[in-house]
């Protein structure tokens, strides 16, 4: 949903500045069609929580630009969704959809290659994201999604604009300096319904701001191309299994192998193992697991390869087929011991859990 803005100009070459306030993913998609031939990019401009399980299940390798952390893991859950693991607890290798990720902070930055539930995974080195405080600018400017978003398109861009108090800098420490910012802030959350803007708040990152540096950016970059071009065609073998670079003071780059957490809750998660008959239909259970995850009326149910049901409006096609199954036994749609994962708007972790079934017949 991210657009272009004038401060991507200086590192993102895909973009020209006719192309300022529109999609970064259809602008670059075009780019890239026009300019290579042979070459098929399709974009979506959309969150990537409005993507179904079977849309992720499609790739063979995911790469990840994202800008917080939180949206990296959202992404890591969903992939460690997607492995199954057999009878015996081992992970069915034919499920694993590799994760590369890459993140810049000024000089700073890292790439890494993740195997989900085979390697350590975003939430298994959560310690490694300290709480984010600095965020791009042209997240702030035009697809503001965090109340700190709010308070820091204040200070950057309404405060040089506006302005006030007869055009003085910003002085964090002055009492009405951040009572205005405060309250141009709360206007601007409640024009994108983001809730969670406060004086706290406000004070607390007003001092904070790291811009995107183009050298950084492009290293993390081609470190992250250079590992799916590995992936995809197995020429060297990948980074094991994280990447640190630092130009602060001199270069540094080195790897470390980053180790799995045992009681990682998304990696190393039991799946729920639910008795049933060959014979029951698939509405009968669809309503026994309604009531015991306390679900909404519409969740979904696929397995690593095919949808079982999943309704949405904008895959009609599976929305069919899975109108279909309703009435169909349980026994024509999955196989003794199969992992299905159970999607639903009420569930934690990724809205989502991992069911066996086990037929009693």
């Amino acid at each position: 949903m991210d657009t272009i803005d004038l401060s991507n100009l200086n590192r993102q070459f895909l973009f020209r500045e006719s192309d300022i306030g529109k999609s970064k993913a259809e602008v670059a998609a075009a780019f890239v069609n026009e300019r290579i031939e042979g070459c098929t990019v399709i974009p979506h401009n959309c969150r990537i929580e409005e993507k179904p399980p079977s849309f992720y299940r499609s790739f063979h390798i995911v790469v990840c630009g994202l800008d917080s952390v939180n949206a990296r893991r959202w992404m890591n859950a969903m992939l460690c969704d997607l492995a199954q693991v057999n009878a015996m607890g081992e992970v069915e290798e034919n499920t694993v959809i590799p994760m590369i990720d890459g993140g810049t902070e000024g000089f700073k930055g890292n790439a890494r290659i993740i195997y989900p539930r085979m390697s350590a995974c975003i939430d298994c080195t959560l310690d490694l994201y300290p709480p984010q405080m600095n965020f791009p600018l042209c997240t702030i400017a035009h697809t503001p999604r965090l109340p700190e978003h709010c308070v820091e398109y204040v200070k950057v861009i309404q405060w040089d604009e506006l302005k006030p108090f007869q055009g003085a800098d910003l002085d964090p420490d002055n009492p009405s300096h951040v009572d205005w910012v405060f309250e141009k802030a709360m206007e601007r959350s409640q024009q994108y319904d983001i809730r969670g803007v406060d004086r706290r708040l406000t004070q607390g990152v007003l001092k904070r701001i790291i811009p995107a540096v183009a050298s950084t950016n492009a290293v993390i970059a081609a470190s992250c191309s250079i590992e799916a071009l590995k992936l995809a065609t197995n020429i060297a073998n990948n980074i094991n299994n994280y990447l640190n670079f630092n130009d602060v003071d001199g270069v540094y780059c080195g790897t470390v192998e980053m180790g799995r957490n045992p009681e990682c809750p998304t990696c190393s998660r039991r799946s729920e193992v639910i008795s049933v008959s060959r014979t029951d239909l698939l509405k009968n259970f669809l309503e026994n697991l309604v009531r015991a995850f306390n679900l909404s009326d519409n969740p979904s149910l696929t397995t690593g390869t095919d949808s079982i049901y999943e309704v949405s409006d904008f895959f009609p096609d599976i929305a069919e087929r899975s109108k279909n199954n309703l009435n169909r036994p349980l026994g024509d749609l999955v196989s003794e011991n199969s992992e299905l994962l159970l999607s639903d708007i009420s569930l934690k972790s990724n809205n989502s859990i991992s069911i066996r079934v086990k037929f009693t017949d």
